[in-house]
């Protein structure tokens, strides 16, 4: 079946001398597997169009149970910055990475493809990479079912006097349960509030925020720890950000 979709390349790889497959995202069908014979070769019309990151119109063959074959493509957002700067390339290469290793085949929706669409530009347009990545990471664990509580402590479901975040618990806690996790991670007032919105927040929305560097400190920690115990995966792109950190590249 002819399929014509709009579409985002999560990862694309060479393939024997002349092809590559790419990862697809897409609205309608969710994640795909498409086979552009010929990419690799510098004057192909598939060569620009199958770059990660980009955002295009794609028309492929496919039937069910097997890799879609590209017929033609159009570049709708290139995506150049995102290539071609170190960090940008780093945080958006994270985001498609957890896109690309959390959902199955044909599994995705319209919602989050709009939120990797979203999170890709503003990463391009400037905004705090960091917020941005949590944003989505918080995205991607309620995809998995992972949702940490937020808005409540998570041992005694009181709303105030939340101090802590436990990753192995789930959630906040309160100052009387804070007892039963003892490497619980403290939280101010600044890291609970963004812990609070972004279950809520669409990246479409996201504005220009300036946070502090001490609230970016305390959310980064919560998010990587929590990432590790429920979801568990080694992230190359990660691991590419924190060395990047280490060495303050």
């Amino acid at each position: 079946m002819l399929r014509s979709v709009q579409g985002i390349v999560l990862r694309s790889m060479d393939y024997g001398e002349g092809n590559k497959i790419i990862s697809l995202f897409t609205p309608e069908l969710g994640k795909v597997g498409v086979m552009a014979r010929g990419a690799k070769k510098v004057k192909s019309r598939h060569a620009a169009v199958t770059q990660l990151f980009t955002y295009g119109d794609f028309v492929f063959f496919k039937t069910r149970g097997q890799m879609g074959s590209l017929n033609s493509a159009e570049i709708i957002e290139a995506h150049h910055a995102l290539r071609e700067d170190l960090h940008m390339s780093a945080h958006a290469s994270y985001l498609a990475e957890m896109t690309d290793r959390m959902l199955g085949d044909e599994e995705g929706s319209t919602y989050l493809f709009e939120q990797l669409k979203a999170g890709l530009m503003a990463i391009e347009e400037g905004k705090d990479m960091q917020i941005v990545v949590h944003l989505y990471e918080m995205k991607m664990f309620e995809l998995a079912g992972y949702l940490p509580v937020t808005d409540a402590c998570v041992s005694c479901g009181e709303t105030s006097d939340i101090t802590h975040f436990s990753p192995s618990m789930g959630g906040t806690l309160c100052s009387r349960c804070r007892y039963k996790d003892t490497v619980a991670i403290r939280v101010g007032e600044g890291a609970l509030k963004l812990l609070k919105l972004f279950p809520r927040m669409d990246m479409r929305r996201l504005g220009a925020v300036q946070v502090k560097d001490e609230t970016k400190a305390q959310l980064k920690i919560c998010m990587r720890t929590y990432m590790d115990i429920h979801i568990g995966v080694k992230w190359k792109s990660r691991d590419f950000i924190e060395q990047m950190e280490k060495y303050n590249i």
